[in-house]
Formats: C-alpha cells, sequence, structure tokens
C-alpha cells in the first residue's frame, strides 16, 4: 500500500491493525502530510522528519483506540485529502464494507467522502465478510490491496465492479 503514496500528498490513515502495519514501510524521505484519529498511528509517525502529522481528536473509543463522534466528524469536515486509507473489519462486493462499531462507522464514512481516492487494506479474514455497521457501498472505495497469496476467485466480485485489486 506504501508505494501508492506521492511525496507531498494529504494522506488520511485510519486506525486498526492494518493501517499500523502500513506505516512500518514509509520511508523516512517521505514527504507527506497524515491525518489520522488514531494516536497510534501518530505517534508512529513522530520519527519520521518529513512526515506533517494532524491529529483529529475526539472522544477515544478504547477498543479501538481512536478518537470518535461529533467532534471528530466536524474535524473531519474541514480537510481534503488524497488518499484515504481505510481499516475495515469486512469488505463484501454485494454488503459493502463494514465494521464492529456504530461510532467508527460513522468517521469511516466520514473520512472517505473527503478523500479524493479510497484504498481498503483487505487481510483475508475480512473478504467477503460483513459486520455490523455498513460503513458504506462497495463503490464508496477504489482499490483494495490484498495478500499475496489471496486466491484469484475471492477478488473477481470486487473487480467486477471496477475496484482496482493489488497484491502486495
Amino acid at each position: 500500500g506504501a508505494e501508492l503514496i506521492e511525496p507531498g500528498q494529504i494522506v488520511m490513515i485510519d486506525g486498526g491493525t492494518t493501517t499500523a502495519e502500513l506505516i512500518t514501510f514509509l520511508p523516512h524521505s517521505l514527504q507527506i502530510t497524515v491525518v489520522t484519529h488514531s494516536p497510534g498511528i501518530a505517534l508512529g509517525l513522530a520519527d519520521h522528519p518529513f512526515i506533517d502529522v494532524i491529529m483529529i481528536g475526539g472522544r477515544l473509543f478504547k477498543h479501538s483506540l481512536v478518537a470518535v463522534g461529533a467532534a471528530a466528524i466536524e474535524n473531519v469536515a474541514n480537510v481534503r485529502a488524497d488518499i484515504f486509507f481505510m481499516g475495515v473489519t469486512g469488505i463484501h462486493a454485494e454488503a459493502g464494507l463494514s465494521t464492529g462499531d456504530y461510532e467508527e462507522s460513522c468517521i469511516k464514512r466520514a473520512f472517505a467522502q473527503k478523500a479524493a481516492e479510497t484504498i481498503v487494506l483487505a487481510s483475508p479474514e475480512k473478504l467477503n465478510a460483513g459486520s455490523a455497521w455498513v460503513i458504506g457501498d462497495i463503490a464508496l472505495i477504489n482499490t483494495m490491496v490484498v495478500e499475496e497469496s489471496t486466491a484469484e476467485h475471492l477478488l473477481t466480485p470486487f473487480s467486477s465492479k471496477g475496484i482496482s485489486v493489488i497484491k502486495a
């Protein structure tokens, strides 16, 4: 996923395990601005000299360690980003994108609406799965990044809907 980022971009990064892994691949020479509601992501980027980090604040949702709520969504409304790296617990060609918490689904949707391109990092157990709270239709995303070993038949429903699938 890291190779999808261009220098100078405004990049929104969601909280979660897949995005925490993504930031470990960002080169120390990379010059971007990261907007995140995850204290963990912000701290993970603190030693990157050329990455400017903007924190979205709000009530800390302790299960996922991210800021949620009206204040957080209001903050997101003032951002115009190039890319949003979204974490999901479920990505399904028909049922769309989903997550296990209502407040999180709201902020993920807000982020996606403010990005020119939304990318989902989808680990195998999230493919064709669904959770309780819908973030949005599959059309909300442009690209999904999956593991190299992901079976082709699992990806066909997504590519047939015009989503770029990248194996990394």
